[in-house]
């Protein structure tokens, strides 16, 4: 009996555990982030200085302070792209991994199609002020940000 039950619990832990991974096609992702995000952030995510902000080594940050994550999924790169809610969650993904990932908060959970769906249909008022404050908190946290 107790065999039994430790094994049920072990299964349902797994399962649980499952559900929290969010896998990442990094083949697929690769080609969305050509299509909807190189053009600007260029191909390493560097961006443009003083024109298009880079996400190389700094993009994790934003997920450090209250609103940050939800930002990621609200600027206009993201909000108004043709890709799907899921596909969208799988290119955020694959961009805090590749770009930034030592900068991401440890207790990160990967983005997930809901949550996207949920995020992305708020829009923000204004994407420039957003960004600003979001960075000014993070410099207030960790002086050495840019």
């Amino acid at each position: 009996m107790r065999f039994t039950l430790l094994a049920a619990i072990v299964m349902l832990s797994q399962a649980t555990m499952a559900q929290t991974t969010v896998p990442i096609n990094v083949e697929r992702a690769k080609v969305n982030y050509r299509l909807n995000c190189q053009g600007c952030h260029l191909a390493d995510g560097s961006g443009l200085p003083g024109v298009v902000p880079t996400m190389k080594g700094l993009v994790g940050n934003f997920l450090k302070v209250p609103g940050g994550r939800d930002f990621l999924v609200q600027v206009p790169g993201s909000a108004f792209s043709p890709l799907s809610d899921a596909d969208l969650a799988e290119l955020l993904n694959w961009i805090l991994a590749t770009m930034s990932d030592e900068h991401k908060a440890p207790d990160f959970e990967p983005y997930t199609e809901a949550e996207v769906q949920r995020t992305r249909r708020r829009l923000l008022a204004d994407v420039a002020k957003t960004r600003e404050a979001l960075i000014n908190s993070q410099r207030a946290t960790s002086p050495h940000l840019q």
